[in-house]
């Protein structure tokens, strides 16, 4: 890819996050693929990338180690949110099958959605690699008679496998939530029905959390998701990253912010933002074609 692509994202062609920043940004969107989150966040830094997409969060594997770290750590802030199906097929080389398997590589994430499959294939063991579609190409272009991996099934499409099993996932209601992130602070303005992402280091004192998250509670705003990272400045000293859902009360959240702002050492508003909306199963089937 060559420089100023419009988005970079983390992974190989035919990766779930790049499904999701195409559904964000446009089927003609020039992608970046990058090795590493952070390596997506060094493209946007130097201008190689206008923007990135990021997984933020599984709802069956938890929060995606490290993102909400950069996110924090870097000049960027959150501009939309989608909410992406994620749907898992083992993909092996042709003229592999499932009795031939014993190592199935995947990201760690995808092998977290995925534990029911290896707890009924026991003689099967995860290897957790970079990325889901990586792991597809890793497979098919060394022609491997015990591996296969997982990935959506359009990866196996981008690379020449053959899938040898579908819906690998826990449970079928399986989402990532992705962020489209741009350099810059968050603009000041506010918008009625939108999210809002916040982190803030509280002070060391007793009841400091409690008195953080009481002025949300009592103007009636919905905290949706609360994590605690270290700020790696101080020892066992950590922030709290927040999201707000939407509001039509945008008065109250100010009010709000304006508080918790009083009662932290700092506050950082990552983004402001649309919510995203749940995609449905038939959408995400149609882009994995």
């Amino acid at each position: 890819m060559s420089e100023n692509a419009d988005a970079a994202y983390q992974g190989a062609s035919g990766a779930f996050s790049e499904d999701a920043a195409r559904t964000l940004l446009g089927d003609e969107t020039r992608l970046l693929p990058c090795p590493t989150l952070e390596d997506v966040f060094a493209a946007v830094a130097a201008g190689r990338a206008r923007s990135a997409v990021v997984p933020i969060e599984n709802t069956l594997a938890g929060a995606v180690p490290g993102c909400a770290d950069l996110i924090a750590r870097h000049a960027v802030h959150i501009t939309a949110e989608r909410i992406h199906p994620i749907r898992h097929a083992l993909i092996a080389t042709p003229g592999v099958a499932l009795g031939d398997v014993r190592r199935v590589l995947s990201h760690p994430v995808a092998i977290a959605q995925c534990e029911q499959f290896f707890r009924a294939h026991p003689e099967i063991s995860a290897v957790p690699v970079f990325d889901t579609a990586g792991a597809v190409e890793l497979v098919t272009s060394r022609r491997e008679p015990d591996a296969a991996a997982i990935a959506g099934r359009r990866a196996a499409t981008v690379y020449g496998g053959v899938v040898l099993a579908e819906d690998l996932q826990d449970r079928a209601d399986n989402f990532t939530r992705f962020l489209h992130l741009v350099p810059g602070e968050t603009p000041v303005s506010r918008h009625a029905g939108w999210k809002t992402t916040i982190v803030c280091v509280l002070r060391n004192e007793p009841g400091s959390l409690m008195r953080a998250l009481v002025p949300l509670s009592s103007r009636g705003l919905n905290l949706t998701r609360i994590e605690s990272r270290p700020t790696r400045e101080t020892p066992f000293e950590y922030g709290f990253h927040l999201d707000i859902g939407p509001t039509a009360d945008t008065t109250a959240l100010d009010s709000a912010l304006d508080v918790l702002a009083r009662e932290s050492r700092s506050l950082r508003v990552l983004g402001h933002y649309p919510a995203g909306v749940v995609a449905t199963a038939p959408e995400a089937e149609a882009r994995q074609t």
